[in-house]
Parts: C-alpha cells; sequence; structure tokens
C-alpha cells in the first residue's frame, strides 16, 4: 500500500485521463477506483502499478484532489474493517485522559489497548521521516520503470521467503519492533515496493503473529493516510477537474473494492498463503525491468 500520491500527491491535471465527456470520465474514475481500492491493500504496490499504467496504457495521475478522495475511499475501507479494533484504541485513549495518566487505574485490556496506539505512534514516527526525506527526490524515483522492476522483485522475494517462516510464533510487539515496520513502511513508499506485504513480512519475521502482523500493518497505515491526504490538500489552491459526481463514483469504487481486497488479504496472511502472490510481482517486475532497461 504505498501509493505514491498518499505521500506526495501531484499537480498533473486530469489532461488527458478525463478529457472526452462525462461517460469517459465516468469510466476512468471508476477504474481508478477499482484499481487503487485493489492494489493499495494486496501486496502488489499501488504505486508501482501507477508508474506501470502511466507508461504501458498512457494514463495520467488524477487531479490531486481527486486522488485524495481515491485514498479516502480506501481509507474508509480500512477503518470499516478493523473498527472495533478502532473503537478499543479510542476508548483507551479516552480512558487514560481521563484517569489523568493513571494507568493502573485502567482495565487490563484497556492497557493493552493504549500500549497499541503508543507503538502506532512511534512506528508512524519513521514513516513520516522518510516519507518526507523521499519526497526531494520523488520526480527522479518515480520517472524510473527499472525501479519499479527491481522494488517489484524484492517484493516478490520478500513474499516468497514467508513460505519459510514457521507456524505457531506469538512474540509480542515491541517498541523496537514496532519502529522498524514503520520504517519499511517509509521505505515502501518507493514504487514496487509493497507496503501491506513489506510491513506484515518484516512483522512475521520479528515473531510477531499472523493475526497480529495484518492488524498492526494496516492500523499503522491509517495515520500515514490521513496525515499525507491533510498535506497534501495544503497543495491544492483549487478543485477542478471531474465533477463531484464522478468524484464520488471513484471514491465509492475505491472503498468497496478496498474492503473486498482487505478481507481478502487478511485472510490469506491467516492461512500462511502470502507467497501466493510472489509469482504475480515478479513477473511484472522483469517486464518493468526488460522494458526499463
Amino acid at each position: 500500500m504505498s501509493a505514491r500520491s498518499v505521500f506526495y500527491g501531484s499537480r498533473r491535471g486530469v489532461g488527458n485521463f478525463i478529457e472526452k465527456g462525462r461517460i469517459l470520465g465516468l469510466l476512468h474514475s471508476l477504474f481508478l477506483g477499482f484499481i487503487q481500492g485493489l492494489t493499495e491493500f494486496l501486496p502488489v504496490s499501488s504505486s508501482g502499478h501507477l508508474v506501470l499504467f502511466q507508461r504501458f496504457f498512457g494514463l495520467h495521475e488524477p487531479e490531486l484532489f481527486f486522488d485524495i478522495c481515491l485514498h479516502v475511499g480506501t481509507l474508509g475501507a480500512v477503518c470499516l474493517f478493523f473498527r472495533r479494533d478502532i473503537a478499543g484504541l479510542v476508548k483507551a485513549t479516552l480512558a487514560w485522559i481521563a484517569c489523568r495518566g493513571q494507568v493502573a487505574s485502567m482495565s487490563p485490556a484497556q492497557r493493552e489497548d493504549l500500549i497499541l496506539v503508543g507503538l502506532i505512534l512511534a512506528g508512524s514516527v519513521p514513516t513520516a521521516i522518510l516519507g518526507l526525506v523521499i519526497k526531494e527526490f520523488s520526480q527522479m524515483i518515480f520517472a524510473s520503470l527499472a525501479l519499479v522492476g527491481v522494488m517489484l522483485c524484492l517484493t516478490a522475494g520478500l513474499l516468497a521467503a514467508t513460505a519459510l517462516i514457521p507456524q505457531g510464533r506469538d512474540q509480542k510487539l515491541t517498541l523496537p519492533k514496532a519502529l522498524l515496520i514503520g520504517l519499511i513502511q517509509g521505505v515502501a513508499v518507493l514504487p514496487g515496493l509493497s507496503r501491506s506485504g513489506s510491513t506484515i513480512v518484516l512483522a512475521l519475521f520479528l515473531g510477531v503473529s499472523r493475526e497480529r502482523a495484518a492488524r498492526f500493518s494496516f492500523l499503522l497505515s491509517i495515520p500515514a493516510i490521513v496525515g499525507a491526504s491533510l498535506l497534501s490538500l495544503l497543495d491544492i489552491s483549487a478543485v477542478s477537474g471531474p465533477g463531484w459526481g464522478v468524484i464520488a463514483a471513484g471514491t465509492a469504487v475505491s472503498a468497496v473494492t478496498g474492503y473486498l481486497a482487505l478481507r481478502l488479504l487478511v485472510y490469506i496472511v491467516g492461512q500462511g498463503k502470502l507467497h501466493f502472490f510472489a509469482p504475480y510481482c515478479l513477473i511484472v517486475g522483469l517486464i518493468a525491468l526488460a522494458v526499463g532497461w
């Protein structure tokens, strides 16, 4: 899940993308929403696919406001899927505030949720720092199809390696582990390196259980998407491009597709079959390398 525009945004207009009437604009909006929802959560790299679609099909990134709306759709999907977890985190935070930081006064479940809140915030720090650093090189990075190929092949290797991880491991998620996972999430802004794949794989190799790894990976993505989208809004001088109906349609498709993709990935992670995505990433990566070089 690491879409380029989640972290950077773009000033490219809809231009060639939505220029031939409402019907074509709507179809393009639905297509982008579908691709965004599908690749944001499946471990195949949404940003890598964005670069590939641009190169092979002549498509351009959507207008920034529309792009943000697509990410709001996938944000809604992850929030809906993990609504009980999020509610628990909010309640734990409010309970901590209410008892003025006296953790001993909180229930064991609230203390556990409060720890998770702290780990999510801690993991978000290296993500934000790396995102800001890599932003300075975004134009060069996202112009390289060869880089996309290398990163997709790396993603394939990471996913394939999960077949070697023994079952039954369930170590605690500690601060150092959260920081490492946040670090790899920051690195995953590179196109072709899957955010969900890299964070889940790293968590698994650190001994975290499949369920905890998937849960933390996607909860950790929420602050990144929210923060980056808010920063991108600051770059918008005026809202232009497709009409509100077209934007709403793309956002809805992004949310529905994202929710279904998220359900599928969580199931696959739970079954220990994450390596099933490796051949696809490898094939697409080799194609990108062949064309890029």
